[in-house]
């Protein structure tokens, strides 16, 4: 069976999160014919519904990308899992 796992970057872009999301993907694709995923917006797109996520492969990542500042995935630094907001407005714990 394969592994899958899931990356994401969150609390701000900086310089090298491309290259190091390049890198984990490679090794884990690669290396060891896991399953890469990668989370949108950070900590946000974890917490939606459906998860905001994408199949990430090696392929994908060309020196362009890996040269380009930021992160291809985007990134938050805002957003409180313990009180989440909800369509309805209320405020729900997602913390588990």
């Amino acid at each position: 069976m394969s592994k899958r796992i899931g990356i994401l970057t969150s609390g701000g872009d900086c310089a090298g999160l491309n290259a190091a999301i390049a890198g984990a993907v490679r090794r884990a694709v690669e290396g060891y014919g896991w399953q890469m995923i990668g989370i949108r917006e950070g900590t946000a797109g974890l917490l939606r519904r459906p998860i905001d996520c994408e199949p990430l492969d090696p392929r994908n990542f060309t020196g362009m990308v890996v040269r380009q500042g930021g992160t291809v995935l985007g990134t938050t630094n805002r957003g409180d899992p313990f009180a989440y907001p909800m369509p309805d407005g209320t405020l729900k714990d997602r913390s588990e």
